[in-house]
């Protein structure tokens, strides 16, 4: 944990949240994007390594709530390329509430779930941007 995170200390304090909340959340969640008919084919064909992906996943959630170190990378860059729409995102998020009410006190749910809204948010913003400075030529392909 970062040092002086104290909103993270309290927030796991009040909330119960830990890393194996975490990992079962982000393993129950993937475990239904994999086999979903929309988000399933968009994932499975980025990732190779699921266990990989899984470990990265859960350091990435665990920044999140808990304010560890584990997690450096540039999500949204990932995203690009992937042909996401509007519709993966209103899916993604509907798979995500319902893992974690099912996963999670509804407290710790309710901070995951704005998390995810958050970041959906930011993702579908960050892509809409890319691909309207492509479309201008404003930035190079890839």
């Amino acid at each position: 944990m970062n040092s002086g995170d104290l909103n993270a200390r309290e927030r796991m304090r009040r909330t119960g949240i830990d890393e194996p909340m975490i990992v079962r959340l982000v393993h129950a969640f993937y475990g239904k994007v994999r086999t979903d008919e929309l988000l399933g084919p968009v994932f499975n064909r980025k990732v190779e390594d699921w266990d990989e992906h899984l470990r990265t996943l859960v350091a990435f959630w665990s920044s999140i709530a808990m304010g560890t170190d584990g997690y450096n990378g540039r999500p949204l860059p990932a995203h690009m390329g992937l042909g996401i729409e509007a519709e993966h995102f209103t899916r993604w998020l509907g798979l995500f509430r319902d893992t974690a009410a099912d996963v999670c006190p509804p407290e710790a749910a309710a901070f995951f779930i704005g998390r995810a809204e958050t970041i959906a948010r930011s993702f579908q913003m960050g892509l809409d941007f890319h691909r309207s400075a492509m479309a201008k030529g404003a930035l190079p392909a890839g």
